[in-house]
């Protein structure tokens, strides 16, 4: 994912996105998604939600946390080992493509998210990329 093409791919699963929906996946599958995927769930997340980020940009946050909700993407999420790989790739590329508006405000509140969830984390699971 490195191009305008993968963006507009991203940007029609936006149809898939609620704020109750994201709430409900990551509850139901925080644990079998990993920190990984959480955290960047969670970055993009209060990303979105900052007021100083830049609204035609939300489009594609949007898309990647409705192909994250989204049941029957590229790689099937019930696929033991692979099966959250592809929504993280898609995570991850959005919030390179998004990170000079991630504020440390939005680092922090995105870890407290994942160590309620998690418990106690190892620091170096919040490194990205």
């Amino acid at each position: 994912m490195e191009n305008i093409q993968d963006e507009k791919q991203l940007v029609k699963y936006s149809r898939h996105y609620s704020n109750e929906k994201l709430k409900d996946k990551l509850l139901r599958v925080a644990k079998k998604a990993g920190i990984k995927v959480v955290y960047a769930v969670y970055l993009l997340y209060y990303t979105l939600l900052d007021d100083r980020f830049p609204t035609k940009d939300k489009m594609v946050i949007l898309g990647a946390l409705g192909y994250f909700i989204f049941p029957f993407d590229f790689i099937l999420d019930a696929i033991p080992f692979l099966g959250y790989t592809d929504d993280l790739l898609a995570l991850i590329f959005v919030v390179r493509k998004v990170y000079t508006h991630v504020t440390p405000e939005i680092k922090e509140k995105s870890k407290q998210q994942v160590k309620n969830l998690f418990g106690e984390v190892d620091e170096s699971e919040f490194e990205l990329f």
